[in-house]
């Protein structure tokens, strides 16, 4: 049995350690799918983020991409008249503005390097500003003659044909974020760390908006009544002669045109090679703004001259961005100042129309829509706007992110003409570790609970198995016991009955003498018998008490009467002491089987002692009935007063280590004393039978040897009727 409880140990610490590996490994996992889905959470984020920047500046391209070229005008004439030479002149509905969304300082460049402006009349805004937006329309205009005309006079006539990914491409290997100038700028989002610390670097990824590309544009293709067009361009052409050519010039058979002629081939243009429709972004500006050289550059595309009709074709051009530098702003995000210009053809005519974009409001937008977009516990911040000594002007800081300390995620905003980095913030970095830190306890917690568990239940098991195990041993040893107590009179019963049926006896004496040990004998076995029968029944819960009226005096005083015989014959003599307990509710057979057992018991463990006599005393205790019992023998030592009680257990039979037996084996016991024989039941049932009464059983040492065995009753007098 041993030998399968320790196998059974083994198998079971095994699966417990292959289920604590298990459950340590699926805690990683988890840990690792809680970054995996916060990292996911960022992704949508910075997803929504571009979708909505990209919606409200697509709006924006499509509503300046439909403007007409007339708004970038001083003043012009109204489409719907009949003649121009009596057509109202409106002004400009940009005049008032210098600012409208992400436009900032609209502009025309004329063929000659003339820049014209719906914000004064002619070719330049006056010498002197009287207001606010005088002066910034000053600054504005020498802003384009300084830095836009140069850039576009290098490449003249290439911007209107050239996509955005062409005019970018240089500036975008200068820019790139992989380049030493944006560098530093995702060396700013340090990594969304596994667990406390994890060094890996960001994760980053590039979301293009689209809103500039060509392919998401289309190109305005319309016809306008010659001398509306010519009127329009009387205040801003040098050229009067010559536009009053196109006025007054016969009207030949008008042309069909396709619109998608038009789209594939603009109107007095040459297609232009590859390599001329590149462009430099930031080209290093010359020494001089050259108008000379700007209007030689558009005169090159100049096309064969049409024969005149009564109508203009106009075709407008999607935008394109031009990044240029800017010596006098140091903290531009996109390395320089962005202008978005669109080439508008009208004929032979070729002009150049466009703005600034602001930046500000840009960033703003950004902004705004980033913080709308915020889920729990996460933050942002635009660390290019931090850059070069602090914040664009006019940029609130919002929640940019002063309370993260990592950047769990960086989102490249690419916008075609430069890219914005924002990135994406934990508000509170180390809720994630404590979760799984907390997750980790708690595994931890119930592995230990558990291994508690299990390691209470192992031993709980070994200690029942030893009990089984000393309990098989008791039972066997209990057979042995009552095969040998029922031998031992059963042989003198059949021994007298022989020597009595073959008349071997010739003495009435010892006839008589023979008899009495045969009824001394038949009682002992029926007590034995009594004995295994009643534990049998307390064992299966079906021992049956009848208590009735009586005087437990006269039951233990029968009792007495009955033992001494047995007694005598082994040198006792029994003396009693009786007190005048009245009329109590006992059972009758219980009391009996406590007296004899008690008896029985003091006469088979005090055979060696020196004064054989055995005290049965009564007496009463409020509410209870005593009977003791007391002999001089060895006693019961101090350790085995417990376990005396317990069935199939007598003193002889006491382990190693647990104290001498009543008797050693040899030299302990007297001269002709023999071993102590019985079941180990005797004092098992006079507990049960005492609590059985409401009592109890206690064990009192007696000086110098000896032992009382104390039985209480509860046994209160009946009221008399």
């Amino acid at each position: 049995m041993y030998r399968r409880l320790v196998i059974l140990c083994v198998i079971i610490l095994a699966a417990l350690c292959a289920l604590g590996a298990l459950g340590y490994h699926a805690v990683e996992k988890w840990a690792q799918g809680l970054e995996g889905a916060r990292l996911g959470e960022f992704a949508e984020v910075a997803e929504q983020i571009r979708q909505d920047v990209k919606r409200k500046l697509d709006e924006f391209i499509r509503v300046e991409q439909q403007r007409k070229y007339t708004d970038y005008l001083y003043s012009h004439v109204p489409e719907n008249v009949v003649a121009a030479q009596q057509a109202p002149v409106l002004r400009s509905p940009l005049g008032n503005q210098l600012s409208n969304s992400y436009a900032y300082g609209y502009f025309q460049i004329e063929p000659d390097g003339a820049v014209v402006s719906p914000y004064y009349p002619g070719r330049a805004p006056p010498a002197e500003a009287k207001d606010d937006l005088g002066r910034a329309v000053r600054d504005q205009y020498s802003n384009v003659l300084g830095n836009v005309l140069p850039s576009i006079s290098l490449r003249s006539g290439a911007l209107e044909l050239s996509s955005p990914e062409s005019n970018v491409a240089e500036r975008n290997k200068a820019t790139s974020p992989a380049s030493p100038a944006n560098e530093n700028i995702v060396a700013q989002a340090p990594a969304a760390k596994k667990g406390a610390s994890d060094g890996r670097s960001a994760r980053s990824q590039a979301y293009p908006i689209e809103s500039l590309k060509q392919q998401a544009q289309n190109p305005q293709v319309y016809r306008q009544q010659r001398s509306i067009m010519a009127s329009n361009f009387q205040a801003t052409t040098s050229d009067s002669q010559q536009l009053g050519q196109m006025a007054d010039a016969p009207v030949p058979q008008a042309q069909t045109v396709t619109v998608d002629e038009v789209r594939r081939t603009p109107a007095g243009s040459q297609p232009l090679p590859a390599q001329q429709a590149e462009q430099t972004v930031q080209p290093d500006p010359p020494e001089a703004p050259s108008h000379d050289r700007l209007a030689a550059a558009l005169a090159d595309r100049q096309g064969p001259t049409f024969l005149a009709s009564d109508t203009v074709q106009i075709r407008i051009e999607p935008f394109v961005p031009l990044v240029v530098p800017d010596p006098n702003r140091t903290q531009s995000i996109f390395g320089g100042q962005v202008f978005l210009l669109r080439h508008v053809q009208i004929e032979n005519r070729h002009l150049l129309q466009g703005f600034q974009l602001d930046e500000q409001r840009l960033i703003t937008q950004v902004e705004d829509s980033a913080r709308s977009f915020m889920r729990d516990g996460m933050g942002f911040e635009l660390p290019q706007v931090h850059t070069a000594g602090g914040c664009v002007e006019g940029v609130p800081p919002s929640n940019r992110g002063q309370d993260a300390r990592d950047t769990a995620y960086a989102a490249i905003l690419d916008f075609g003409f430069g890219d914005l980095v924002l990135n994406l913030t934990e508000t509170d970095p180390a809720w994630i570790t404590r979760r799984i830190g907390d997750l980790r306890h708690l595994y931890f917690a119930i592995l230990a609970t558990v291994v508690a568990a299990v390691g209470l239940a192992l031993v709980s098991l070994w200690h029942n198995v030893r009990a089984q195990v000393a309990l098989a041993r008791k039972k066997d040893d209990f057979i042995s016991a009552v095969s040998h107590e029922l031998r031992t009179p059963l042989t003198s019963i059949r021994m007298y009955t022989e020597m009595l049926e073959k008349n071997w006896v010739k003495s009435q004496d010892k006839v008589a003498e023979y008899y009495r040990t045969m009824r001394r004998e038949s009682e002992r076995l029926s007590r034995l018998v009594e004995n295994v029968l009643d534990f049998a029944r307390l064992q299966k819960r079906r021992k049956n008490y009848a208590f009735r009226l009586g005087s437990i005096d006269e039951c233990v005083a029968g009792v007495v009467e009955m033992m001494k015989p047995y007694a005598a014959q082994h040198g006792f003599t029994i003396r009693t002491d009786l007190a005048a307990t009245g009329q109590t509710r006992f059972d009758k057979d219980a009391v009996t089987q406590i007296v004899v057992n008690l008896v029985d018991n003091a006469v088979k463990y005090a055979r060696g002692a020196a004064d054989k006599t055995i005290a049965v005393r009564t007496r009463n205790k409020p509410g209870l009935t005593i009977i003791e019992v007391e002999d001089h023998g060895p006693g019961i030592p101090h350790h085995q007063r417990k376990k005396v009680f317990e069935q199939f257990y007598r003193c002889e039979d006491t382990p190693v280590g647990a104290g001498p037996p009543a008797y050693p084996p040899s030299e302990g016991r007297p001269q002709g004393v023999a071993p102590t024989t019985g079941m180990g039941l005797g004092l098992t049932l006079v507990r049960r039978f005492a609590e059985a009464h409401g009592g109890y059983v206690e064990i009192c040492p007696v000086q110098p040897t000896g032992v009382i065995l104390r039985v209480a009753l509860a046994a209160p007098v009946p009221p008399v009727s």
